[in-house]
C-alpha cells in the first residue's frame, strides 16, 4: 500500500513532533532533519517504519540510529556553517546527510565497502556535493584532512580514540558513545581546550561497537 501525500505529510509532522518531545529543540537541527527524508535511507522489510523513532537494521550487521538520538547527537555537536566535520561510521548515510545541511564540509568514513557505495549513491541522488565518503578504518581518523572542527562517532568505543582526539582543533567538539559493552554506554561530548580536554556526559545510549580494520567483504 502506497501512502498518499497527506498520509506522508502527517507522518513527517509526527516525526518532527517526536523529535521535539525527546529534547531536540535546536531549530537548525530540526530544519536539517525535516529536509532529509529518512525513508530514502531504509530499504526492504523495514522501509515502512522509516518515520518511527526507533533504530532499524541495515546491511552489514549495522543499524540506522533512532531519529531522536541522531537529533540529540547533532545538537550536542553544535555545528556551525563554516565547520569541517569528520563522521566515523557512515552506515546508511543518514547522519552525514543531515550534517551536510549544517556544515561546510563533511568527511564520512566506514569500514564496509557496501555501505560506503550505497551511501555515495544516496548523496549523489540528493545532490549533497559537500559530503565525501571514504572506505577506511575510522578509528584512525583522516590525518590528511585534519584538523577538524567537529568529530562525530556513530559506534561505541571504550574510550575516545587518541588519533581522533589529536585530529580535533582547539575549541573543537567531538561527540561519541563510550562503553565497554552494548548494554552500558554513555553519549559524551569532548571539547578540546588549550590545556587539554573537557568531558561531559550527556545521556545513556546503545550503539554497535567501534571495530578496527575493514569489513570482511572489503
Amino acid at each position: 500500500m502506497i501512502d498518499s501525500a497527506d498520509d506522508l505529510a502527517t507522518r513527517k509532522m509526527q516525526f518532527l513532533f517526536a523529535l521535539r518531545s525527546k529534547g531536540v529543540t535546536d531549530q537548525r537541527v530540526l530544519g536539517a532533519m525535516e529536509k532529509v527524508d529518512r525513508g530514502l535511507f531504509i530499504t526492504g522489510l523495514f522501509s515502512g517504519r522509516a518515520y518511527e523513532d526507533m533504530p532499524l537494521p541495515i546491511a552489514c550487521g549495522q543499524t540506522i540510529s533512532q531519529p531522536s538520538v541522531v537529533g540529540l547527537m547533532t545538537q550536542a555537536l553544535q555545528v556551525s556553517a563554516r565547520d569541517k566535520v569528520l563522521e566515523v561510521g557512515t552506515g546508511s548515510g543518514y547522519q552525514a546527510a543531515i550534517l551536510s545541511h549544517l556544515a561546510r564540509r563533511i568527511y564520512t568514513v566506514d569500514r564496509h565497502r557496501r555501505l560506503v557505495g550505497e551511501a555515495r549513491d544516496r548523496f549523489e541522488t540528493l545532490d549533497l556535493a559537500n559530503v565525501t565518503s571514504i572506505l577506511g578504518d575510522g578509528s584512525f581518523g583522516l590525518p590528511d584532512q585534519a584538523p577538524f572542527d567537529r568529530i562525530l562517532l556513530t559506534a561505541a568505543a571504550e574510550d575516545p580514540p587518541p588519533p581522533l582526539l589529536a585530529q580535533l582543533k582547539v575549541g573543537g567538539i567531538m561527540v561519541l558513545p563510550v562503553g565497554q559493552s552494548d548494554h552500558v554506554q554513555s553519549l559524551i561530548r569532548v571539547t578540546r581546550l588549550e590545556t587539554g580536554f573537557d568531558y561531559e556526559e550527556l545521556l545513556p545510549v546503545r550503539f554497535v561497537p567501534l571495530v578496527e580494520g575493514l569489513g570482511r567483504e572489503a
